[in-house]
């Protein structure tokens, strides 16, 4: 096994070990990215920072300071501001801009000792379920099918690629709608979303930022729980951000589920839904019965109005966010010709800088929040999201420790099936992860089987809030019964 295809629990004992150095570990990571370019994963790399870190990794592992993320190469999404570095949302609005200072996320990581690579592609401000919105091109999924090259998922599908390719041991990523859990379940990975709030938002470019939540994805839900201690805690420069201790996620992860009961949603049972994901559903809640747990029917009544409601709410958050794109302040500014004034420059500057899909979503949020439409819509949106979420917490008030459902209604498709259909087939791809943010609760997907085409399909463990550690062994038990060591063949 060459040294980038390791998990973070592998290279953090073997480089406590003294078997390995940071800096071999970097090296083989850096040299594996460039053989991945056709993935276009990284947009941006970072080999002499990355250098300079691992460097500076192996001078803490030799004092015998070593965190456990010490010395750990990783992506970084391009939503997360790194300060020096290109940090653009994959949009061309903010072409060459280099923030004067770090998120939060990505500090916590450095801090533990972390190595970052470079950033990584995603959907245009995180708008997409493909990562064909990206200004970038989009990124490849490593999982191929009849030499058909397949979306990694979206948002964050740069991170799923690079992760899913071994292009790096762990990537950062944000989840808006399922934008950790649908790239992770696409290409046979573990995507932690974490309780709203259990990671800070500062420093990461804004989409909605009622829904926006930062998480690791990883090759598996042991290296979900050591990243997410690093990246997890109180940022007083959040207003958001919980003011909890951080557990001991991976001393959470005890095997033993004995006695929990895990709900089934009978809403989730979509028209339609494919033979596979059934099958796959059934077997995962046979898994967890096997494990000692009891398997109960439950109800989320609500669950129906969610995809609308997200699609209102989003968007008008993201109209308020992305109005500060406007050609003044920073990032793109379109020429002007004579005689042209400031409402000129905002139309020019705003039709170059943003791609289709985040300009179909900026102009759908203004017209649910302007007058005469907010009552209709955004108000109500507002209304079946507080009902969405007292349904899960009537739920777990009942005694639910978890519930499972599947975590995509498909396989990974073909890059550009969807992109020039009706756009609201795209937005079918968040059916199932969209609850979790609009109730601000903690999801996972475990990567559990294949279909009959080859490709990997997921299913999603949703917890209660602030439960990430029963939440992470309840997948750990899931990931351990399933036994999915199935790689993508290497073809790039």
């Amino acid at each position: 096994m060459t040294l980038n295809a390791l998990t973070i629990a592998e290279a953090r004992d073997a480089l406590r070990k003294r078997e390995v150095t940071a800096t071999d570990l970097t090296m083989s990571c850096l040299t594996a990215m460039d053989a991945g370019d056709p993935l276009n994963a990284f947009v941006h790399k970072t080999p002499d920072i990355a250098l300079d870190q691992a460097r500076a990794a192996d001078a803490r592992l030799a004092a015998g300071d070593a965190p456990a993320m010490c010395g750990i190469p990783l992506g970084i999404k391009d939503l997360f501001c790194t300060k020096g570095v290109p940090s653009q949302a994959a949009s061309n609005i903010l072409r060459g801009f280099r923030p004067e200072y770090e998120s939060t996320v990505t500090q916590n990581l450095f801090d533990a000792g972390a190595v970052m690579l470079g950033k990584l592609n995603m959907d245009e401000f995180a708008m997409g379920s493909s990562n064909e919105t990206s200004c970038y091109g989009n990124a490849v999924n490593p999982w191929k099918v009849d030499d058909r090259h397949l979306t990694p998922g979206g948002s964050s599908g740069g991170s799923a690629a690079a992760v899913a390719g071994d292009l790096c041991l762990a990537a950062t990523g944000t989840d808006t709608g399922g934008s950790i859990r649908q790239p992770a379940a696409f290409t046979g990975i573990v995507g932690i979303k974490p309780t709203y709030g259990r990671v800070s938002r500062w420093g990461i470019v804004a989409f909605a930022s009622s829904l926006d939540q930062a998480g690791p994805m990883t090759k598996s839900v042991r290296d979900a729980a050591i990243m997410l201690g690093a990246m997890a805690g109180h940022d007083p420069k959040d207003s958001t951000s919980a003011d909890l201790p951080v557990p001991d996620f991976e001393a959470a992860l005890t095997g033993d589920i004995r006695g929990q009961k895990i709900g089934i949603p009978r809403e989730y049972r979509m028209d339609g839904m494919p033979a596979e994901i059934e099958a796959l559903w059934a077997r995962g809640t046979e898994m967890l019965r096997d494990a000692g747990a009891e398997v109960v029917d439950i109800s989320l009544p609500h669950t129906k109005y969610a995809l609308p409601a997200y699609y209102v709410i989003a968007p008008a958050e993201a109209s308020s966010n992305l109005a500060r794109y406007d050609g003044v302040r920073y990032g793109h500014r379109a020429a002007l010709a004579q005689g042209d004034g400031i409402v000129d420059l905002y139309e020019k500057t705003r039709a170059e800088g943003f791609g289709p899909e985040v300009q179909r979503r900026v102009m759908v949020g203004t017209y649910v929040l302007s007058a005469g439409f907010y009552d209709a819509y955004y108000n109500r949106a507002r209304r079946v999201r507080a009902l969405i979420k007292r349904d899960f917490d009537q739920v777990f008030a009942a005694g639910i420790d978890a519930i499972l459902t599947p975590a995509t209604p498909s396989s990974a498709f073909g890059l550009g099936e969807m992109a020039n259909a009706d756009p609201v087939e795209m937005y079918l791809n968040d059916v199932f992860t969209v609850t979790v943010n609009l109730a601000g609760l903690p999801g996972i997907s475990v990567p559990v089987g294949l279909d009959a085409k080859g490709l990997p399909l997921g299913l999603q463990l949703i917890g209660r809030p602030w439960d990430e550690a029963g939440l992470l062994n309840h997948a750990y038990v899931l990931e351990r019964a399933a036994g999915f060591v199935a790689k993508p063949q290497k073809w790039w």
